[in-house]
């Protein structure tokens, strides 16, 4: 955590990109008051005006000597007007903090049940650490760049390519740092023009895959327990090293299986892209 003062990261020229702005620039015909969006027509997707720096941008603010409190949307992505005097975290999410479940780290309620189209804050019911991020620019190395972008926002676990589709798949070791990168990363760019597409991913189809998921899951459980109880009821416990190891071998069978997510209908659809 650093000890400096958060950076301001817009000055009031910007304002209308950030905190105060209520709805999203006109890019349909039809405005979706639940969705908060415009959808019909020709699809237009801009790249996000602004984009958050942590080695620049990240620091103390008014939210560290404020109780249950959380992570500012706005830092996150690039465009809160405060910095010091903020009253929610300006840095990234790490091991040590422990929200509600029903809720996500920007402390927005979550549903019930995932949007149709895998965007918005998330469900209450699956502990999702995993991004499907549509319209990258396949290219060499393409793994290492995805790496490179989203690794600033949280320690990766693994990242599958689906190069004929164009779409990334990153999934986090902790879900408040996918929840992060999510709002981070959208509309922004790799290493060229792109705009992504940053949103959930559905469930793995993969048996292997889901039972690693499960065992992960109730790994982490048993951690957060033994963090948030008294020194005195943990004397005995160790859950440091029971978290399972993923095998290094035969990585497309366990993971993302191809019946579920190289089906035609998971994919983005063309997209008309505005660039600045």
């Amino acid at each position: 955590m650093e000890s400096r003062p958060a950076r301001k990261q817009v000055d009031d020229s910007m304002l209308k990109f950030g905190p105060t702005k209520v709805s999203p620039d006109r890019s349909g015909v039809f405005y979706n008051i639940w969705y908060n969006k415009w959808s019909g027509g020709d699809r237009v997707k801009e790249k996000a005006k602004t984009r958050c720096k942590i080695e620049r941008d990240a620091g103390m603010t008014k939210g560290d000597r404020t109780k249950n409190t959380y992570f500012c949307l706005y830092f996150a992505r690039g465009c809160c007007p405060y910095g010091s005097e903020c009253s929610y975290w300006h840095r990234l999410p790490t091991e040590s903090d422990l929200l509600d479940t029903t809720i996500d780290a920007f402390g927005r309620d979550k549903f019930e049940e995932y949007r149709e189209d895998m965007g918005g804050v998330g469900s209450f019911n699956r502990e999702n650490r995993t991004l499907y991020v549509g319209y990258i620019h396949i290219g060499p190395n393409i793994e290492e760049i995805v790496r490179k972008h989203f690794s600033e926002w949280g320690e990766i676990e693994k990242i599958k390519i689906l190069k004929d589709k164009g779409v990334a798949f990153v999934t986090y070791e902790r879900s408040l740092n996918a929840e992060f990168a999510k709002e981070a990363m959208c509309n922004q760019s790799l290493d060229h023009d792109e705009v992504l597409n940053v949103r959930w991913a559905t469930d793995d189809p993969n048996p292997r895959a889901k039972e690693e998921y499960k065992r992960k899951a109730e790994a982490l459980a048993a951690q957060a327990i033994q963090k948030s109880l008294p020194a005195e009821f943990t004397l005995n416990a160790d859950y440091t090293n029971k978290r399972p190891k993923i095998e290094e071998t035969n990585i497309r069978d366990q993971y993302y299986g191809l019946e579920g997510y190289e089906s035609l209908e998971y994919f983005d659809p063309p997209m008309i892209i505005k660039t600045q």
